[in-house]
């Protein structure tokens, strides 16, 4: 491609609403451009990276057995009230209205839809295991778009569904789905951990894991083992309890009664600290949430903080929120700060390590005053006892004991999960079994964001100057460089380069544009990619100069021994 017939205009300044390094670099290096909050444009430089990260799925799709299909974007909402996702999702979903006044939604996911499709297809276990995948157009309702393609209102997607006869068949399809996604992201050149999540809005009986893009501008933080492969969302990571550690203790009978003590105008963990010169792990904290139309009082220690997805399972409700200060005061007859477990008529729910806590000091009930020596056990209940806390940076990997938990932040980038029945029975996707016995399909569901792969390889991919592609996603592979147009010597050089590169069927961008020397190295560095030939001074020995962009690097060669330099690399 000439660069002087190239739809890509860079700018040398990113719009102010460009924070993150992949969104700024993107936009200015001329390969989107933004039409409305959370909605681009590729223009070809991007279009070309989507395409191929668009291939190098399909292959390992076909490698893994999946066929493609495409569904499409606008569905019946009467779908969703089937699965009865239609609330769940909320003002998320993108709704409109045909002009009969039917009800359509802008497909954030294809879950309703698929299983719709099979439960028309196919009705004998004689026509499974099936494995399908798309890629597609999504759209969700982003309530603060943000960061460029990694969150946006519309963007591409590969979703795949996998439906098998039993949960052993789920299990063969899911560890296929799985090594096919550390297949893809490996082939991208990105620097990834799979880790355990949470199933979300999508649901399911099984487990799931997420793919996460190291970042620091990711916006989840998962706990890596500095031993074994454990990893996990901070969300689902589980705190292992001290060795030998009793999971009730046991209660002495010869502590004394709690103290109830003035505490004017202290209401925060800090204050009591600086107040009282303790320690907040010596400090039991009582939060109000309500969930199901009920409140709860949560107990952690002064030092830890609630997990509420962990909260949210125990008490096995679809959502939980923190309570708001009218909130409390009408389900604890205190305002917040002086909140505490001692006679209070809410079902408490109490972390393991309070539990373990000899005693502590606590909310009393009542404005300006806290209780020491509460005891667990004694003074309130240890009827709902469990992890209920986020884990600590430094604390013991939960899978081995041996290492210790080290914190990153992650761009979610892929996600597997185990559906089983949850969209087969409600959508009454059902075939009949070798003894003629009708049975709900076992799903599966895979996904992958192909625009937000395309930003967090971009993330991981840059310095001062621009981006800096992996081979196998760069838009071209090699960028010749013309220094001088009016040099006839170098523009021969060039179009013999060009022609000699395109010929072997090696993706080349030449930059013919009459431009000052600068702006070509400027425009090159933004762009990224990872070969630049530079054809100027020494044309007239037949050589050019080999430009590795990720190494900084050159070196002068004649042009046959570039060409098969080129060639070799591409192999």
């Amino acid at each position: 491609m000439r660069q002087s017939q190239l739809l890509a205009t860079t700018l040398r300044e990113a719009p102010a609403e460009a924070e993150t390094a992949n969104h700024q670099l993107l936009l200015r290096a001329g390969y989107i451009r933004q039409l409305a909050a959370g909605i681009y444009t590729y223009l070809p430089l991007g279009r070309r990276v989507l395409r191929k990260i668009e291939q190098i799925v399909h292959e390992e799709m076909g490698a893994a057995g999946a066929q493609e299909i495409l569904m499409p974007a606008m569905q019946p909402a009467e779908l969703w009230k089937e699965s009865e996702r239609y609330e769940v999702y909320g003002k998320e979903l993108i709704k409109l209205q045909d002009r009969h006044d039917r009800e359509f939604v802008l497909g954030p996911t294809h879950e309703e839809v698929i299983t719709s499709l099979v439960r028309g297809e196919i009705n004998s276990y004689r026509r499974l295991p099936l494995t399908v995948f798309q890629i597609q157009t999504k759209f969700r309702d982003e309530r603060r778009p943000r960061s460029g393609l990694l969150r946006g209102r519309e963007f591409l997607m590969k979703d795949a569904y996998s439906f098998d006869t039993s949960w052993d068949g789920l299990d063969e399809s899911y560890v296929r789905m799985y090594n096919a996604y550390q297949r893809i992201f490996e082939r991208c050149g990105l620097l990834y951990r799979a880790v355990h999540a949470d199933s979300g809005a999508i649901g399911g009986e099984g487990g799931s894991h997420e793919f996460m893009a190291l970042s620091e501008i990711g916006e989840d933080t998962i706990g890596v083992c500095s031993v074994c492969d454990y990893a996990a969302n901070l969300e689902l990571a589980e705190v292992r309890s001290p060795e030998g550690e009793q999971e009730v203790r046991t209660i002495r009978g010869d502590q004394p009664a709690a103290e109830k003590f003035h505490t004017p105008d202290i209401r925060t963990i800090e204050q009591l600290e600086q107040e009282l010169h303790i320690q907040p792990e010596e400090i039991i904290k009582t939060l109000i949430y309500e969930a199901n139309g009920q409140f709860y009082a949560v107990l952690v220690r002064g030092d830890h903080e609630v997990n509420e997805h962990k909260v949210t399972k125990m008490i096995g409700a679809s959502n939980i929120s923190l309570a708001d200060y009218q909130a409390v005061q009408h389900a604890a007859g205190v305002e917040s700060g002086y909140v505490g477990p001692v006679g209070l008529s809410l079902t408490v729910l109490v972390d393991s390590a309070v539990a373990a806590m000899e005693s502590g000091i606590a909310g009393a009930g009542e404005k300006d005053y806290h209780l020491r020596g509460v005891v667990p056990g004694r003074d309130f209940s240890l009827k709902h006892v469990g992890d209920l806390r986020n884990v600590l940076e430094g604390e013991a990997c939960p899978n081995c004991g041996q290492g210790v938990l080290h914190f990153h932040q992650g761009i979610e980038i892929g996600h597997v999960f185990k559906l089983g029945t949850k969209y087969s029975e409600k959508l009454g996707a059902t075939y009949l079994n070798d003894s003629g016995k009708s049975a709900p399909m076992i799903m599966g569901c895979y996904g992958i964001g192909i625009s937000r792969l395309l930003a967090a390889v971009a993330e991981q991919n840059h310095d001062e100057q621009g981006l800096i592609w992996p081979q196998a996603l760069a838009p071209y592979n090699v960028h010749i460089l013309l220094m001088s147009t009016k040099d006839k010597e170098q523009t021969a050089v060039a179009e013999r380069l060009y022609a000699q590169l395109t010929s072997l069927g090696i993706d080349t961008l030449y930059d013919d544009r009459d431009e000052r020397a600068g702006v070509k190295f400027k425009d090159s560095g933004l762009i990224g990619i990872p070969v630049a030939i530079i054809v100027g001074k020494d044309a007239a020995a037949q050589s050019v100069e080999y430009m590795d962009r990720k190494a900084s690097t050159k070196e002068v060669l004649d042009i046959t021994e570039a060409v098969m330099r080129i060639a070799g690399t591409l192999k």
